[in-house]
């Protein structure tokens, strides 16, 4: 029921209660229906009707469970939501919020929810005295750098009371009417800060609104134009546009995030654990994007370490504003990957479309990517070759589920060694879908003018004619499972081995029975591997490899069907036939070769072709 305490007993005795009485002004009944539901309804004289107005069936009756510094309102969804000034924690499920910024004492403000249900009272400090007023109240609690909240009530007799609380706040909810009044302790710096944002989402509508209407408008004059012998230059409309939407991109870019969070097609994403985060909260958990936060960089920008005030680790990459993987990408990456769940996927916390800047927030994975193992001279040498086994097998079934059984058929495009993150215990998580593409179940292919990718994991049909399916990401397996078996990469292979692609030296060597000539010395020579490694099943696993990065995608298998070959050795393995750019230069080796073969992880660079990142 919607209260109201009131406090009864002499403020100078230990005998007192707080007592629970009717809303004021308003005639409200009880009503234990047949079913044992118990409800209160409430009188509204101007409707002439009595209305519900709280059942021990609401959605919120069990507000604990919003736990930290969080409410419980049933006209919301989700039902819990954070106070002003704190944020929702990173984990899996509603854990709770934390603050955004931490507080200063002296120098803190007070938010105000109106008809709440009262804090539990683990933590109460109550000061009695009659004659209080509410500022009264709040010098007491800001005064006390402990205290985290305050209430004030009035007794039956008149007599002002506060109620502090002095720990993390718990079990609230918000009423329609009724309730208290509870005053929040929380930074300056975040008083306020939600008001504002409203303000500027609603201007974010207003301003694409108007973009809009402005480009129908243009779009029909310069129709009626078409129609006149002279036409007038529409320059300045169009600078005029353009101009508007440099100035507004931000605000335009947080509607678009905001939409995207609550569907994606014709999916509602209400449940996505998926947080819009504060840009000073990112920035602050990276020591202001500092160097010696860098894990790495790339073409599409750079990602960095970061500590939230819980002390939750997490990876923030920072697209780069020169970087064309821009609103789209950033947009697909957010669409995609918060739908995505698997053990072999890398997984979104949140992200941040701020100040100009473009974040994605991910769980930080302690060993980096498989590329900073796999080619460090000191790293390879940790990776023997069950965990090699281990690792290939794991990102094969992270391609299957993105492939077969997620929810959407997805490509991925730019699956690459780079694109590989290791936990703690080195299980492999795919990661970085910007590239993306989802396709109908129907779809087999499809063909596109916008190529993307890093060269030498591209497949032929995609690299010269834009077509690409999931045998494009076999092909990128292929090449993936070769590399991890010979220790040596695939970009700019050729300038060490006279031409030959990756795929193309292997082939050779396989074909010349030259199995131990391609499996990488560290893992033949190492004492610690030496008991778990296995000559026919390397071989077997090149001849996998070779069936993954064959010329004609109709000819390479599915990704399911290699989870099987790969754990199976009884499976009979076909023939594979001799791998597309196998001798010679490719087509776009030439201006590439110009620029080396380095890789960010390495203190080197990926390039991408046809279209950079």
């Amino acid at each position: 029921m919607p209260p109201i305490f009131q406090v009864e007993g002499d403020p100078s005795s230990q005998q007192q209660s707080l007592v629970m009485t009717t809303n004021r002004g308003n005639f409200s009944r009880l009503r234990l229906g047949p079913e044992g539901i118990y409800e209160v309804y409430t009188w509204f004289p101007n409707h002439r009707e009595w209305k519900l107005s709280w059942s021990v069936n609401d959605s919120c009756f069990w507000s604990r469970s919003c736990k930290s510094y969080s409410f419980c309102s049933e006209y919301t969804r989700p039902l819990c939501n954070c106070i002003e000034g704190f944020n929702q924690k990173l984990d899996n499920g509603w854990t709770g919020c934390t603050r955004g910024t931490n507080m200063s004492c002296s120098q803190d403000r007070f938010t105000t929810l109106h008809n709440m249900k009262l804090p539990n009272d683990r933590h109460d400090h109550e000061m009695w005295s009659g004659g209080l007023q509410i500022q009264v109240c709040e010098k007491y609690c800001l005064a006390d750098c402990h205290c985290t909240a305050y209430a004030f009530m009035e007794s039956r007799k008149g007599q002002g009371i506060c109620v502090n609380w002095s720990g993390e706040l718990e079990d609230m909810r918000n009423y329609t009417f009724g309730g208290h009044d509870l005053h929040v302790r929380i930074a300056a710096m975040d008083h306020g800060r939600t008001k504002n944002r409203n303000k500027i989402i609603g201007f974010s509508i207003g301003v694409s609104i108007l973009l809009l209407l402005s480009f129908i408008i243009f779009r029909l004059w310069k129709r009626k134009q078409k129609q006149s012998i002279a036409i007038p230059n529409p320059g300045k409309s169009t600078t005029f546009i353009a101009f508007i939407y440099y100035i507004c991109q931000d605000s335009i870019m947080k509607v678009v995030i905001s939409s995207k969070r609550r569907t994606i097609g014709d999916i509602k994403t209400e449940d996505l654990e998926l947080q819009l985060m504060d840009f000073e909260a990112i920035a602050n958990s990276t020591n202001n994007f500092s160097n010696t936060n860098k894990l790495g960089k790339g073409g599409f920008g750079i990602v960095y370490k970061g500590t939230l005030l819980g002390g939750k680790e997490i990876a923030v990459k920072k697209l780069s504003k020169t970087s064309s993987q821009g609103t789209d990408e950033f947009e697909n990456e957010v669409g995609l990957i918060a739908r995505l769940q698997h053990i072999n996927l890398v997984q979104l916390l949140g992200c941040c479309a701020d100040k100009g800047e473009k974040l994605l927030i991910y769980e930080y994975l302690e060993n980096l990517s498989l590329d900073s193992h796999l080619f460090d001279k000191s790293r390879r040498v940790k990776l023997n070759w069950q965990l090699r086994v281990d690792i290939a097998n794991g990102v094969a079934k992270g391609l299957l589920y993105l492939h077969q059984d997620s929810r959407f058929r997805i490509i991925h495009r730019d699956l690459k060694v780079s694109n590989v993150l290791l936990d703690k215990n080195m299980i492999p998580k795919i990661s970085d879908f910007g590239m993306a593409r989802i396709f109908g179940r129907d779809e087999t292919e499809v063909k596109t003018r916008k190529v993307v990718g890093t060269y030498g994991y591209m497949s032929p049909e995609y690299a010269m004619n834009g077509i690409f399916s999931v045998k494009s990401d076999v092909f990128s397996y292929g090449i993936l499972l070769l590399e991890i078996i010979s220790g040596k990469r695939s970009t700019g292979f050729y300038n060490s081995y006279g031409g030959l692609s990756l795929h193309g030296w292997v082939w050779r060597n396989w074909k010349e029975g030259k199995t131990l000539d391609i499996i990488d010395p560290i893992i033949i020579d190492s004492t610690s591997s030496s008991s778990t490694f296995k000559t026919h099943e390397a071989s077997r696993y090149i001849h996998i490899g070779l069936l993954c990065v064959q010329d004609r995608a109709e000819d390479r298998p599915e990704m399911s069907s290699v989870t099987v070959m790969l754990g199976s050795e009884t499976t009979t393995l076909p023939e594979p036939k001799q791998p597309a750019f196998c001798v010679g230069k490719g087509p776009l080796e030439p201006e590439l070769s110009k620029q080396g073969d380095d890789e960010w992880t390495v203190n080197q660079i990926t390039r991408s072709v046809i279209d950079a990142r």
